[in-house]
């Protein structure tokens, strides 16, 4: 496996980490050939446009920018790490995404949480950012998720 320390995937990267920055999510899949990983998509939609351009028919690796408000007067940035298994992906496909997703890890290092979906229900934003919540430390929401 290789192309997922691309310029373009570090460029990417470097811009959803970025707070002067729109983009919010950057989405990886495998060429035409299979075995090489690619940037695929980004966009400024957050988790709900990420979750739209998942494919059932493959692996993807995917990291997202998600903000939420603490409380009344403040607001917390936190990323998430997505490995997408689509239902329909081939066999070995799927077998290989758990050796694989160690290392697209390496690149895309800094989040809180690591959501592995087979599902899009899986990346219900408000499901994703209780697990956020529980990952921040304190809870400035009262336990209120």
């Amino acid at each position: 496996m290789s192309g997922v320390n691309s310029p373009e995937v570090l460029a990417a990267y470097d811009s959803i980490r970025s707070d002067k920055e729109e983009q919010n999510w950057l989405l990886l899949s495998y060429g035409a050939t299979g075995n090489k990983l690619q940037l695929t998509a980004t966009g400024t939609g957050g988790l709900s446009e990420l979750t739209a351009q998942l494919d059932d028919t493959q692996v993807q690796y995917a990291y997202v920018r998600v903000e939420y408000a603490n409380d009344a007067e403040s607001k917390r940035v936190k990323f998430a790490f997505v490995v997408w298994i689509g239902e329909n992906a081939k066999v070995m496909k799927k077998a290989r995404a758990s050796i694989e997703a160690g290392d697209v890890k390496k690149v895309l290092s800094h989040y809180s949480v690591e959501v592995t979906a087979n599902d899009k229900g899986d990346l219900n934003e408000d499901e994703v950012v209780k697990r956020l919540r529980k990952a921040g430390g304190a809870d400035y929401n009262g336990g209120r998720g």
